[in-house]
């Protein structure tokens, strides 16, 4: 399991969040978002950059992320597979 970013906004109406991304990441990739209350693993289904939707994303970009349920800011982010 390696560190792959942080989240650093949540927009709850839309159930999206923001990642700062450490590390690269994909469509179809396992990823687990975790903090002190949070704990979801979900596949990566889709991500936008500037409401475009993207396949793959490079470490250092912020991206959005449709997640399965409620993240924090400062929740890091992990990808499994």
């Amino acid at each position: 399991m390696k560190k792959i970013g942080e989240i650093t906004h949540y927009f709850s109406k839309i159930g999206v969040a923001i990642i700062q991304l450490r590390g690269a990441l994909s469509i179809g990739e396992k990823i687990l978002i975790k903090g002190t209350t949070t704990h979801i693993e979900q596949d990566v289904t889709s991500m936008q950059i500037e409401q475009k939707d993207i396949i793959k994303a490079k470490r250092g970009q912020n991206i959005g992320l449709k997640v399965d349920g409620k993240v924090r800011k400062k929740d890091n982010v992990y990808r499994i597979s």
